[in-house]
């Protein structure tokens, strides 16, 4: 038998016991703020048909997604004659019927329109699971991460833009994470922008672009606009949107007059002005906003706002989450009229600004309160009686289950971080009392066995 050397694939990772305890901590707060909200759980399957996801998100999008290879006689299926013409995108999309899902809102969107008479509308939903794209894995971008969702489809009502950022603020306050900015800008105005420089027929190339500046910078940005045939003049007219200065609403006035006449881009400005104007009015603890023109969101199904998160200052990080709305993303499958907006929380990115910052509690990996430690078979099956009955009322609680010597069983204990340990001997069963040690302390009690389930619950 040959021996495989153990590895993962790149993009990709395990968790140990101690990431575990901080990731479940942090999914337990995105839960419980998802659910105060009212959002409601669902879950999709990780493989969905490809022509669900293809064309959903763009040509750079589709090239991410991952396909999987049909099998048995379905491989005769294939179409050679697009591999002959050299055609290989339509070749491999004939090897391959079923995808792992590139994000949450478009399987959403099909869930949506194939249950739409077992759904009551507005639909409020969260989602919390896998997703996978064939990126080029580096730090804080993973090809298999989690993606946690909320969404409101079936309402076409701005407030739900308006619950969108304070729910943001919500979690990040209760996770202790300040100065994070919100980007806002509005997929209207960026229609309204093409139409003032002339490039309306572009607008998917533009905003394709558009959405590298951080990556690329402004020269990068006016040279890929050049190759795919803006001209000159367009990118002139366009320069001075890219440089605004001043704060939310003094940018606004200045797109707004510069964009005055261009009925689609006012639209945008007006609901960009509800929404900062009512925020305003909040108690934002931990975000605050920013009007970002340059912000384009590249997929394709955006329509309305859209936003980005950002972490704090000095924090070497992409975004940590972004959304906007979105009017026709279920048109695609069969359900009209069913405008929807969400936001996606980066999990993964938000985990590590956590463990930068210090921020997760220290005491995560502490789930086991006490350590029965064993002394022979007299005393283990004493231990071992309360150990269950410790467990019934929900006490966690673990018994050394090899009666090796003392100090490799306390030794355990420390580096397991229990605080407690229970001694019982046989010395301890003949006066019928135990003792407790405190881990951190080096404390020890006594106590009377008769009380051993009232004193180990009542312990900090």
């Amino acid at each position: 038998m040959t021996i495989v050397k153990p590895s993962i694939p790149k993009g990709t990772r395990d968790f140990s016991p101690a990431v575990l305890a901080k990731r479940n901590y942090l999914k337990a707060h995105l839960i419980s703020a998802f659910e105060n909200f009212g959002f409601q759980p669902i879950e999709t399957p990780s493989i969905e048909r490809s022509e669900t996801l293809l064309g959903k998100y763009g040509d750079e999008g589709d090239r991410l997604i991952f396909k999987i290879l049909n099998s048995g006689d379905k491989v005769k299926n294939a179409n050679l004659e697009a591999l002959r013409k050299g055609e290989l995108s339509k070749f491999s999309n004939s090897l391959s019927q079923k995808a792992l899902r590139y994000d949450l809102t478009v399987p959403f969107a099909r869930y949506v329109a194939q249950y739409q008479n077992e759904i009551q509308f507005p639909f409020r939903r969260y989602q919390m699971q896998m997703v996978w794209r064939a990126d080029r894995p580096q730090h804080g971008r993973f090809q298999e991460f989690l993606q946690c969702d909320a969404d409101v489809v079936g309402e076409r009502s701005i407030w739900q833009e308006v619950e969108g950022v304070l729910l943001y603020d919500r979690v990040f306050s209760k996770l202790k994470l300040k100065e994070v900015k919100i980007h806002l800008n509005h997929r209207k105005i960026l229609v309204g922008i093409s139409q003032f420089i002339g490039t309306e027929s572009q607008l998917i190339d533009f905003t394709v672009v558009l959405d590298k500046l951080s990556k690329i910078g402004l020269d990068g940005v006016f040279k890929e606009l050049e190759s795919k045939g803006f001209s000159i003049d367009a990118i002139e007219r366009l320069k001075p949107f890219l440089s605004l200065e001043g704060d939310y609403e003094n940018q606004l006035v200045t797109v707004s007059e510069a964009l005055q006449g261009i009925e689609i881009a006012q639209e945008g400005i007006d609901e960009l002005k509800f929404i900062y104007n009512e925020l305003n009015k909040q108690s934002l603890n931990s975000v605050s906003l920013s009007f970002d023109v340059t912000l384009a969101r590249g997929l394709n199904y955006y329509t309305g706002l859209i936003l980005e998160v950002m972490p704090p200052e000095g924090i070497k990080m992409g975004s940590i989450g972004g959304g906007g709305r979105y009017d026709n993303l279920t048109d695609l499958f069969g359900l009209k009229n069913t405008s929807g907006f969400g936001i996606s929380f980066g999990f993964d990115r938000i985990f590590l600004v956590l463990e930068e910052l210090k921020l997760f509690p220290k005491t995560l990996n502490n789930k086991t309160k006490v350590l029965f430690l064993n002394f022979g078979e007299e005393s283990a099956s004493f231990c071992f009686d309360q150990l269950t009955k410790l467990r019934d009322k929900d006490f966690p609680c673990e018994f050394y289950s090899n009666p090796v010597k003392l100090k490799k069983q306390m030794n355990f204990a420390d580096q397991r971080s229990i605080p407690y340990v229970v001694i019982l001997g046989s010395k301890e069963l003949q006066k019928e009392i135990f003792v407790i040690k405190n881990m951190s302390t080096g404390t020890q009690t006594e106590h009377a066995i008769g009380q051993m389930s009232k004193v180990l619950m009542d312990l900090d």
